[in-house]
C-alpha cells in the first residue's frame, strides 16, 4: 500500500479540442507508462469511435509513479475527461475520485463556454484548481490575454498558471512538479471500515465486469467479501490493482488509492456507478454521498435491422450500460420495426456515438427513430403526463395544453459574428436574455430557447454561421407552454409509427412537405400506386404520389380488334386495385435517416 501523503489524484478538464488527451499522453510518457512515439493517436482514447471522431467520449484513468525533485517517489492517478457538453456526466464522475484538477485553457482560443462549466463543477466539489495554458508554441498564442480571461471569467489568479505545449512537451515536468506541490494528498484512514466509491465500470472479454474504484477509508484485498451498499449484493474479490494502459495487480488497495476491482460480477443490475463498496463482515455505517444522476435530454427508439437480432441487441445494451452509465433504456414494440428499446441520451452527439458503438464495437446493425425531447402534457381532467415518444401522445380531444422543455444557452463568439448568431437564433424561437463583452474582441450572449431547437443540429449550425469560432453550453431551465402537434406520416392511408414526430405548429407544414418529397424519392416503386401523406390529426398538410410499375400487357397483341387491348388493360387495372388493398410497402432504412435530417 502506497504512503497516502505521496498520492495525488487529479483530472484534466477543459473545453473540447484544448489538448486534454495530448497532455495525458505527455504525462504518461513522463511516468514511463507510454513510450514516446510519432503516433498522434491518444493512448487513453481506447474506443474506435473516439479515434474516428478525434474526441474523448469516455473518461479514462491511468496510474503512474514519478520521482520528484525533492527525492520522493509519488503515485499519480490521472483521469482524462471529455470536453463536449454531451459527456458532462463523465466529468462529474471523474471529479468525485479526485482532490484537484488541471484546468486546461488553449492560448489561441482563451476561456470557452465549456471551460466555465467544467470550472464550476470543480468548484462545486471543492477541488484544488491548477490553471494551465496550453499551445504556447503556436504563432497566434496570446498568453497575457488568456491570463486576463482566466482572472476575469473564472475569478482565480493566473499569474502562477503553468505554461505548456502538450504537443512538443514544453513545460510538462514543471507541470508534474506543480501537481505534487499544489494538489493536496487524499484524506482517509486505513483503520476505518472499508468505504470505496465505484466511479466507473466496463466489460472485459477475459475478466468480465471491471469496477473502477476510489478507496476513501479502509483497505480491500483479494479474498475479501465485499458488499455493494446500493444493491445489497455480495461478491468475493478475485483481483484488484492499478490501471496503467493495462491491468497491474496489487495485493491491496488502501485509503486514497484509485484502481480496479474484479469480483465475478455477472449483472449490471447488481450495482450502479456511484455505489459504495464496503466489507460485508465490517461494513461502514453510511454510504458515500452519491453524485447527481444524469437526466436524459434526448429520447429515441433503437431497433435491430433484422428482427431475429433482438436478443443480441439486448445483450449488447447490457454491456454498453457498463461503460456508459448515463444511457437509460427499456423494451418497446413497434408495429413497423418490431421489438427494440426506448432509450434516453444526454444529447444528440451522445446518441450518435451510442449508435456507432453498437455497430463498430459490438457488431449489431441498428436503426433509430427520430430523436425527441420529453414534453409535458396537461390533460383536461387535471392529470399531467410526460411524453417522450409520439406514440404516447394522448388523444388531442383530451389535451388542455402542452409544455416543452427550455434551455438557457450561453454562446461565446467573436464580435464580428454577432449578427450571424442573432440571425440564426431568430429561426430557433430563441429569446435573448443578455449580452456582455469578455474582452475587446469576444462577446458572451445568453438565450432562452426550446431544448428541441438546441439538440437538432444547432451546434453544427452555430459552428457554420461563425466559421467554427463560437463555443456554446446549455442547461435545462424548465417547461413552458407551446403549440406542439404530432405530425403523422401515412403510406397508402396507413400511419407509419416510426416516422411520426412532435413538432411546433409553425414548422409542421414545412417539415411535412420536405419529408414526403424525400420519401417519394426513397421508397421504391411497386406494382401499385403509393400515396405518401403528412397529416396533423385528420388534416392532411402534404402529399406526394409514387406511380406504379407498369407491365406492357398488350405487347403480345399483334393487330386485331382494339377491344382486346382494352380488355387486357382493364384487367391489369383491377389487379392493381387489389394489390393496393393487400400489398405492403417496403420502406428502406434511408427513409428513417432522412427524417432525422429534416429535423436538423
Amino acid at each position: 500500500m502506497f504512503d497516502k501523503s505521496r498520492i495525488r489524484n487529479f483530472s484534466i478538464i477543459a473545453h473540447i479540442d484544448h489538448g486534454k488527451s495530448t497532455l495525458a499522453d505527455r504525462l504518461l510518457e513522463v511516468g514511463g507508462v507510454k513510450e514516446k512515439s510519432d503516433s498522434d493517436t491518444p493512448a487513453l482514447d481506447f474506443m474506435p469511435v473516439e479515434r474516428e471522431h478525434g474526441i474523448t467520449v469516455k473518461a479514462q484513468s491511468a496510474t503512474f509513479e514519478y520521482r520528484s525533485k525533492d527525492g520522493n517517489t509519488y503515485l499519480l492517478n490521472l483521469i482524462d475527461t471529455p470536453g463536449h457538453i454531451d459527456f458532462n456526466y463523465e466529468v462529474r464522475r471523474a471529479l468525485k475520485a479526485c482532490e484537484g484538477v488541471i484546468l486546461l485553457v488553449d492560448a489561441t482560443q482563451g476561456v470557452q463556454a465549456q471551460t466555465i462549466t467544467n470550472f464550476l463543477l470543480a468548484m462545486e466539489e471543492g477541488l484544488e484548481i491548477l490553471p494551465v495554458i496550453n499551445k504556447i508554441d503556436l504563432p497566434n498564442a496570446n498568453i497575457e490575454a488568456t491570463k486576463e480571461e482566466i482572472e476575469k471569467e473564472l475569478g482565480i489568479p493566473a499569474d502562477d498558471a503553468i505554461l505548456i505545449s502538450a504537443k512538443n512537451g514544453t513545460g510538462i515536468e514543471e507541470l508534474v512538479e506543480a501537481i505534487i506541490a499544489r494538489i493536496p494528498p487524499p484524506k482517509g484512514d486505513v483503520n476505518l471500515p472499508l468505504k470505496a466509491l465505484v466511479f466507473d465500470s466496463f466489460y472485459d472479454n477475459y475478466k468480465g465486469v471491471v469496477a473502477k474504484i476510489r478507496v476513501f477509508d479502509g483497505v480491500v484485498k483479494p479474498g475479501d467479501e465485499i458488499l455493494f451498499m446500493g444493491g445489497q449484493k455480495k461478491y468475493k474479490v478475485e483481483e484488484l490493482g492499478y490501471m496503467a494502459l493495462k491491468f497491474i495487480k496489487k495485493e491491496e488497495l488502501g485509503a486514497g488509492e484509485v484502481g480496479y476491482l474484479i469480483g465475478n460480477i455477472k449483472s449490471i443490475s447488481d450495482f450502479t456507478v456511484g455505489d459504495t463498496i464496503t466489507l460485508s463482515s465490517n461494513p461502514t455505517k453510511e454510504p458515500l454521498p452519491g453524485y447527481r444522476e444524469p437526466k436524459p435530454m434526448v429520447f429515441a427508439c433503437i431497433f435491430p435491422t433484422e428482427n431475429q437480432d433482438f436478443n443480441d441487441l439486448k445483450e449488447v445494451m447490457m454491456k454498453l450500460k457498463l461503460t456508459d452509465a448515463s444511457i437509460v433504456f427499456e423494451p418497446v414494440n413497434s408495429i413497423s420495426l418490431g421489438m427494440g428499446f426506448k432509450c434516453g441520451f444526454l444529447g444528440l452527439l451522445h446518441m450518435q456515438i451510442v449508435m456507432e458503438r453498437l455497430e463498430t464495437e459490438f457488431g449489431v446493425s441498428v436503426i433509430s427513430t427520430i430523436p425527441t425531447v420529453k414534453y409535458k402534457v396537461n390533460l383536461k381532467n387535471g392529470e399531467v403526463v410526460y411524453v417522450e415518444n409520439p406514440l404516447e401522445m394522448p388523444d388531442p380531444t383530451k389535451i388542455d395544453s402542452i409544455e416543452e422543455p427550455y434551455a438557457l444557452v450561453t454562446i461565446i463568439v467573436p464580435e464580428t459574428y454577432i449578427g450571424d448568431v442573432m440571425e440564426l437564433m431568430q429561426n430557433k424561437r430563441a429569446i435573448q436574455k443578455s449580452m456582455s463583452y469578455i474582452d475587446s474582441k469576444r462577446v458572451e450572449i445568453k438565450y432562452e430557447m426550446p431544448l428541441s431547437e438546441v439538440i437538432y443540429g444547432f451546434f453544427d449550425n452555430l459552428k457554420s454561421a461563425t466559421s467554427g469560432y463560437a463555443s456554446m453550453d446549455y442547461e435545462f431551465i424548465g417547461y413552458r407552454e407551446s403549440d406542439i402537434v404530432k405530425l403523422d406520416i401515412l403510406v397508402n392511408g396507413k400511419p407509419v409509427d416510426a416516422l411520426s414526430f412532435l413538432v411546433h405548429r409553425d414548422q409542421a407544414v414545412y417539415k411535412g412537405r420536405e419529408l414526403v418529397r424525400k420519401l417519394q424519392k426513397l421508397i421504391p416503386r411497386h406494382l401499385f400506386p403509393i400515396a405518401i401523406q403528412a397529416a396533423i390529426g385528420s388534416k392532411v398538410i402534404a402529399r406526394e404520389d409514387i406511380a406504379p410499375l407498369r407491365k406492357d400487357v398488350t405487347a403480345k397483341c399483334y393487330g386485331g380488334d382494339v377491344t382486346r387491348k382494352r380488355k387486357l388493360l382493364e384487367k391489369q387495372k383491377e389487379g392493381k386495385k387489389k394489390l393496393k388493398m393487400i400489398g405492403n410497402v417496403s420502406i428502406p432504412q434511408e427513409a428513417f435517416v432522412e427524417v432525422m435530417k429534416i429535423n436538423q
